[in-house]
């Protein structure tokens, strides 16, 4: 497709990076919006989204480094540590479930009931704004042609021809594909429409934020099936497991505590000043 929007000299500007900067401005949108339903403080909800981003990206980064050192020599994904420091690796998105799970130990650090962002009434506003904004980002992907998919010789199969995406992403050029990054833009967007929707009907605070857990680790499960670079770190010798289905695993048993600490839980009420 089109990795890059344009070129100052040598430099290529990424579509990556600009489909990743409106995935976070409407993602804010939405969580600011969703915050005054719970009446959280603007403040604070964007000041958790920003910490939120910085987590997610070093995140991102952080695991797809891990997997990559820990790939086999001649694997695809295989990284060399002196690759960390290449300018591919300023411009690469990342694993995205390593982003996730650094935004969310991020976010329990900053809880702090005193400053208006109680825990489960705050996760119940964030992750519909996540999803929203990983499916915006998903977009990024398939511009960029990272994260690609099998053969496919269905109706709606795609063919890149980017020698640029080839090189930043081993995306296989001249051949027909499942367009994965849009299967995970359509979950994403499914994902945060059904959380919007269940919103209406909580029935306990933290019922969403448990819920987006397990739908996401479901939906990455199935949508695994059509990744067409799963061999990047197979994990116990296992090719069919992936460090997307792992953490995916992961992400299901996190949502099922949630849901579990938060079930019959009292609402949070706000403490009165002294």
């Amino acid at each position: 497709m089109h990795p890059y929007l344009f070129h100052i000299g040598s430099f290529g500007i990424g579509t990556y990076g600009l489909m990743m900067a409106l995935a976070f401005f409407a993602a804010l949108a939405l969580a600011r919006r969703q915050g005054d339903l719970d009446g959280l403080s603007h403040d604070a909800v964007t000041d958790m989204a920003i910490s939120v981003l910085i987590a997610g990206v070093v995140g991102s980064k952080a695991l797809m480094i891990i997997v990559g050192l820990l790939t086999p020599v001649g694997g695809e994904g295989h990284m060399a540590f002196a690759d960390i420091f290449t300018v591919g690796m300023l411009r690469a998105g990342g694993a995205i479930h390593g982003g996730i799970l650094a935004a969310a130990i991020v976010f329990f650090w900053k809880m702090r009931p005193k400053a208006g962002l109680p825990l489960r009434k705050t996760g119940d506003a964030l992750v519909p704004a996540v999803a929203l904004g990983q499916a915006i980002g998903r977009l990024g992907c398939f511009m960029a042609g990272c994260c690609y998919g099998t053969s496919c010789d269905l109706p709606w199969a795609v063919t890149f021809t980017s020698t640029d995406a080839h090189e930043l992403s081993g995306t296989p050029l001249f051949e027909h594909i499942h367009p994965v990054q849009l299967y995970h833009f359509g979950t994403n967007l499914l994902i945060c429409g059904i959380l919007l929707l269940a919103r209406r009907k909580r029935k306990f605070e933290g019922q969403i934020f448990s819920l987006y857990f397990i739908l996401e680790g479901l939906g990455r499960i199935i949508v695994e099936i059509w990744r067409g670079d799963l061999d990047r770190g197979a994990w116990l010798g296992l090719a069919w497991l992936s460090t997307g289905r792992l953490t995916a695993l992961g992400f299901i048993a996190i949502g099922l505590l949630i849901w579990a600490f938060s079930w019959n839980r009292p609402p949070y009420t706000q403490p009165k000043a002294a």
